[in-house]
C-alpha cells in the first residue's frame, strides 16, 4: 500500500481507534481543550440548525455536544470501533460509512441544516468527491462547516504547495502508532475546492492559540450558491 494515500489514512485510524477515544474523552489534547473544540461548536451553533451530519465523527464527542443543544445529529465514520464507542455513549444516530459511500448517496439520509467536518478532511480523492456531493446533503439554506489545520501554520518549513505530508501524533499521547498521512491544501485550494462544488464561502475564522497567538485552525463556513 502506498504510504501516502486515502487508504493508508483509514488503516491508521483503524489501528489507533482505542487510543484516540481515550485521548478525546480524557481531554489529553491541549489545543482541543484550549481552542478548537469550542470553536467548532460555536461555528455550528451560529447557524441555529435543527439537524446536522457529522462527517468523520470519531468517538462522537461533537455529536453528543450538539445534541445537548437540541440538534438531531447523525454521525458517520469509516472506523467501526469508533462508531461502536460513539453508539455506546449515545447522543446521536451513528453509522459506519466511508467517504466514498457518502459521496455516492449511500447514507439514505434526509437533507440536513448543517454538514460539519471537524479535522476529518485529510485525504485527497475521497475529500474531493465528498465536498462535491455536499450540496445534495444540505437542506435549503443549509451550511457546510469545516475545521481543519491552518495551512500557513501546518506547512511548517515545507513549501506552501499542495501535496501529501507525513502524519504525526505529537501532542496526542504515547499510545499511538503509524500516524496517518494527510493531504496539504493551501487556503486558495480550499476556497477553489468549495467553489467547484457550487459552495460559496461566507465566513472564515482563524481561532488563535492563547499562548502562541498563532492560528490553531481555520474554519470555513459555506452555503450552496444560487
Amino acid at each position: 500500500m502506498d504510504s501516502h494515500s486515502d487508504a493508508k489514512i483509514v488503516e491508521s485510524w483503524q489501528r489507533n481507534a482505542a487510543p484516540w477515544t481515550d485521548a478525546v474523552r480524557e481531554r489529553k489534547i491541549e489545543s482541543r481543550n484550549l481552542v478548537t473544540d469550542a470553536a467548532i461548536v460555536d461555528a455550528v451553533l451560529s447557524r441555529s440548525p435543527l439537524t446536522a451530519l457529522d462527517i468523520g465523527c470519531g468517538e462522537g464527542w461533537l455529536a453528543r455536544t450538539l445534541g445537548q443543544h437540541g440538534i438531531r445529529v447523525t454521525g458517520v465514520d469509516v472506523v467501526p470501533a469508533l462508531i461502536d464507542a460513539a453508539s455506546r455513549a449515545g447522543g446521536g444516530d451513528f453509522r459506519v460509512a466511508s467517504y466514498e459511500m457518502i459521496a455516492a448517496g449511500g447514507l439514505e439520509l434526509a437533507p440536513v441544516d448543517v454538514v460539519v467536518a471537524n479535522f476529518s478532511l485529510i485525504g485527497k480523492e475521497s475529500v474531493d468527491n465528498l465536498i462535491a456531493a455536499v450540496p445534495s446533503m444540505l437542506a435549503p439554506n443549509g451550511t457546510l462547516v469545516i475545521q481543519t489545520l491552518h495551512p500557513l501554520v501546518a506547512t511548517g518549513d515545507l513549501p506552501y504547495v499542495d501535496g501529501w505530508r507525513d502524519g504525526s501524533w505529537t501532542g496526542c499521547g504515547a499510545d499511538f502508532s503509524d500516524p496517518a498521512p494527510w493531504y496539504f491544501r493551501t487556503l486558495e485550494t480550499w476556497v477553489k475546492l468549495l467553489g467547484e462544488a457550487a459552495l460559496r464561502l461566507v465566513e472564515m475564522h482563524e481561532p488563535l492559540h492563547p499562548t502562541s497567538q498563532k492560528p490553531a485552525s481555520v474554519i470555513f463556513i459555506a452555503h450552496v450558491t444560487g
